[in-house]
């Protein structure tokens, strides 16, 4: 299973395993009471695209073209593979700082994941 969790809520008992996935780390969060147990910044979006959307969520449609573009590259596949072996495992919750809910490279990410998973080719 695959969650999704703001960076700025309280780490839960069944939250499994926590990556954080933004290529910032979170604006007044100490490394200690985050508690992940892994930092992808790669993963984030490049910062000409975090930029570009500027978290309007009128481009929301070209950021997820736009990202998950990103997502092909190689060094990124490595890294998704690596989530899907965790995610394999247990339970996983990628981390992120946004606030909007709906629209942040955690929800993309997770709908590559979850489809990686169901179809590995």
């Amino acid at each position: 299973m695959i969650a999704i969790k703001r960076a700025y809520l309280p780490r839960g008992r069944d939250d499994g395993t926590r990556i954080l996935v933004d290529r910032l780390w979170p604006r007044g969060v100490r490394k200690q009471d985050l508690q992940v147990h892994q930092w992808m910044r790669e993963l984030g979006p490049s910062n000409e695209l975090r930029r570009f959307f500027g978290h309007d969520p009128d481009r929301w449609i070209e950021f997820c073209r736009r990202y998950r573009k990103e997502l092909k590259r190689p060094e990124a596949q490595a890294l998704l593979d690596q989530l899907r072996r965790i995610a394999r495992q247990g339970k996983l919750t990628l981390v992120y700082s946004a606030k909007d809910e709906q629209h942040n490279q955690a929800v993309v990410l997770k709908e590559v994941l979850e489809a990686g998973l169901r179809d590995p080719d």
